[in-house]
């Protein structure tokens, strides 16, 4: 049997072909984000002071719901080609399949994020007062404590009769504490303040959310 790592790296490459072909991801989270970048410019004056307030929620929310459009098709393409059926009866571990699967959609919404970002700047006409940098670090924990858990959930909810509505159901409520205290540190970051306190919270919440994950997927997986 292949090495765990040998394994997590041909399933992550093999996610990434099929997006490379498809695009189908990519253009579902990019039409969705244009859509929520489009419709708040218009409702508020993006020079107005009170933008940079609420700039950091807006964006999240951008980015939330339209990594539930990726995340929702994360095992889809398993189920239609019996490939998950497949992964179960194997001896493989099933956290290298979880790992895999993490990574690809941790790999799509950051390739999304870099692309809408700069428009989110031309848009809101956003600059940051504090250190710029902590808002990589943000976004990468960020982004992480979204797809982990939504990848997760989305393994969860497969064999539901209604997946797409179920997801966000078990999602949202789970990702509150990150998703707060990622609004409130990119929102301390754009005014200038400290963002040192949500930093360590997402920390937190990824260390004890991964692990979680990864001691539960192989359950989850074989649930019938």
């Amino acid at each position: 049997m292949p090495a765990p790592t040998g394994i997590t790296r041909a399933t992550l490459l093999k996610d990434l072909r099929l997006e490379w072909r498809s695009k189908d991801a990519i253009n579902s989270m990019l039409f969705f984000s244009l859509l929520v970048v489009v419709v708040f410019s218009f409702s508020f004056d993006p020079n107005a002071e009170e933008s940079r307030h609420i700039a950091g929620g807006l964006i999240w929310v951008a980015f939330l719901f339209a990594a539930v459009v990726a995340l929702n098709q994360t095992w889809a393409r398993e189920i239609r080609n019996q490939v998950l059926d497949a992964y179960r009866v194997s001896p493989a571990p099933a956290n290298s399949l979880f790992v895999a699967k993490a990574l690809g959609n941790f790999i799509f919404v950051t390739v999304l994020e870099a692309l809408m970002t700069p428009l989110f700047i031309a848009f809101y006409q956003l600059r940051a007062l504090g250190p710029a940098w902590q808002l990589l670090v943000v976004a990468l924990l960020g982004t992480w404590a979204l797809v982990v858990n939504g990848t997760f959930f989305a393994a969860m909810s497969l064999r539901t009769r209604s997946r797409e509505i179920m997801l966000p159901l078990l999602l949202f409520p789970i990702s509150i504490p990150a998703i707060l205290a990622m609004v409130q540190a990119t929102t301390s970051i754009l005014n200038g303040e400290g963002a040192r306190f949500w930093i360590v919270l997402l920390v937190t919440y990824d260390l004890v959310f991964t692990t979680v994950c990864l001691l539960l997927f192989e359950t989850v997986l074989n649930a019938e």
